[in-house]
């Protein structure tokens, strides 16, 4: 099937034009282009079948962008996709209509805030809204307040809980959105138990709850304090847990943990929680069932100084034995990341309170580390 003559005629008078992007509307039957005067549009006029047509636009815009009619190569999908196109080929791919082109310059390491601008002219959807704000240049550029508001309008239709926590911690990197909106995304996060698990990944330290430090902070932090000075990492992570802000995280570290919607909420919850507490013990099993893991704390607070955590572990014991659970609280969290319900959720794909039922050997454990680390008591 050919192209009609004054299809013909009118696409390539359009690509004659130094064009910055085009998308391809197949509900309408239009092509749309982006040049630096503005949009213009080729209204076509198939012969037979709309797909059939598309597919020989597409190869005229190939032809005459790449110098083949071959099209963008659609089976290299998951190579695109993990940021592997060209920088060099990245406004090219933005001329072809294709859709997963378009995926492939949002996915690309080099993109940058001009190539977003086209980019998300030519396919403004949530997911690529997402892909470009992982990127610095995009999140400081003229685009990252854009994108950033764009997904906080669709946030309230989004369905899959893992996007909604993605979007959540991205729209809060700095410079993104103002105190009033998050604010808004805080107070929503009551009726979305999801959306904790957003903030808790985005600003750990900087959380809207308000929260007491536990009552002997002064006290431990004068007892540790040459281990403090001297840059102990479980010292300094016991100081930041006890004060203020991490009693702030921990609290809502539990309420994100009484309610899970799904499986994605319960590991993007461990990733954090996890994240929060490394520095106390930087490397664990992935391996490591609940039960592993709580042992290895035990002999972690019990074993000589024989590497940097354990002697980290043994100077702040030595100097404060009563923190000896404290320690071991922390240890247990830094090490029980997404594998210890990875067992559990190979047998089931069950949801809800149903899973949550499921998990109790790992929650169960998680909330006693949480209440010795909020009031000193297991």
């Amino acid at each position: 099937m050919d192209l009609s003559a004054e299809d013909a005629l009118r696409l390539n008078v359009l690509l004659a034009n130094p064009l910055q992007a085009v998308r391809i509307d197949e509900s309408s039957m239009t092509v749309h282009a982006l040049s630096e005067d503005g949009e213009a549009s080729v209204k076509l006029n198939p012969r037979g079948r709309d797909d059939q047509y598309l597919k020989r636009v597409r190869e005229l815009l190939s032809s005459q962008i790449l110098g083949s009619p071959g099209g963008y190569p659609v089976f290299l999908r998951r190579w695109t996709r993990m940021g592997q196109a060209r920088d060099d080929s990245l406004e090219q791919l933005l001329l072809l209509g294709e859709p997963e082109a378009v995926v492939a310059v949002v996915h690309a390491a080099g993109l940058t805030d001009e190539i977003a601008r086209r980019a998300w002219w030519a396919m403004p959807v949530a997911d690529n809204a997402r892909r470009m704000l992982e990127k610095t240049d995009i999140v400081r550029g003229r685009m990252g307040p854009v994108l950033a508001e764009y997904l906080i309008d669709y946030l309230p239709f989004e369905t899959e809980h893992r996007c909604m926590i993605e979007t959540i911690r991205l729209v809060l990197q700095p410079g993104l959105v103002d105190d009033a909106t998050r604010e808004r995304l805080w107070k929503a996060a009551k009726r979305k138990n999801t959306y904790y698990v957003g903030f808790l990944a985005a600003l750990p330290d900087d959380l809207p709850e308000q929260a007491a430090a536990r009552a002997d902070h002064d006290a431990v932090r004068a007892g540790l304090a040459p281990l403090l000075a001297a840059g102990n990492p479980v010292a300094t992570l016991l100081d930041r847990c006890l004060g203020e802000r991490g009693q702030a995280f921990i609290r809502v570290a539990e309420m994100a943990l009484n309610k899970p919607n799904n499986q994605d909420v319960v590991v993007e919850l461990l990733n954090a929680i996890q994240d929060y507490f490394r520095p106390a013990c930087p490397t664990s099993d992935p391996a490591a069932d609940m039960q592993t893991v709580l042992d290895d704390a035990d002999a972690l607070c019990d074993a000589p100084p024989v590497c940097k955590t354990t002697t980290a572990v043994h100077e702040v014991l030595q100097r404060m034995p009563a923190l000896r659970d404290d320690v071991r609280a922390m240890l247990v969290l830094a090490m029980a990341g997404e594998a210890v319900v990875t067992p559990i959720f190979a047998r089931t794909d069950a949801i809800g309170s149903v899973m949550r039922k499921k998990i109790e050997p790992v929650s169960v454990p998680l909330r006693e580390q949480f209440a010795r680390l909020r009031t000193g008591n297991a």
